[in-house]
């Protein structure tokens, strides 16, 4: 009886959390079937190779494992498009120095900004057009040392934080 009971409880706990993971989507219009991920271009002053690539992919990947949507080329239900506008470094602690040589930095903070346009294309109803918006979405990370030897997986953590931000708004209505 013990196992049974187990067993039982199991199963709803299963049945519960997968009805919390759709409801995750609550917010993508039944009509919306399809998404066109167009390619991010490094618009930015400082423009580092592979950042327009790794960050298109990320997102696609994102839309691609936490939502029903497929991904398309051409005409789809909506469109996310942009641009990478912003990349900077810049200091956010200063270390004294001896002999009033001038002061360094202590730490520095990696920015990046992507400029955002969505748009729900059939969009059929008021409540549907309020899905598309067209924003600029900025995250950092901050570090010490060398940006050399860090810049990657800095990139990968603010690239993180930017597409959680850009799915939320997007499909989450957060």
């Amino acid at each position: 009886m013990k196992r049974f009971l187990g067993i039982t409880m199991a199963f709803a706990l299963m049945l519960f959390c997968s009805s919390c993971y759709t409801l995750k989507n609550e917010s993508i219009p039944a009509d919306m079937k399809t998404v066109n991920i167009q390619f991010f271009e490094n618009n930015a002053a400082l423009v580092v190779n592979n950042l327009s690539q790794t960050f298109t992919e990320a997102l696609k990947d994102r839309i691609r494992t936490q939502t029903r949507l497929s991904l398309v080329r051409g005409e789809a239900d909506a469109t996310m498009s942009g641009a990478i506008t912003g990349y900077a470094i810049a200091p956010v602690s200063i270390q004294a120095t001896a002999n009033n040589v001038a002061p360094i930095a202590d730490a520095n903070r990696l920015s990046i900004t992507v400029r955002v346009k969505f748009s729900f294309d059939a969009a059929k109803t008021p409540a549907d057009k309020k899905i598309s918006f067209e924003e600029s979405f900025t995250k950092y990370a901050d570090y010490k040392g060398d940006i050399g030897s860090q810049e990657q997986a800095l990139i990968q953590q603010i690239n993180k934080q930017l597409i959680d931000d850009i799915f939320n708004k997007a499909f989450s209505n957060w």
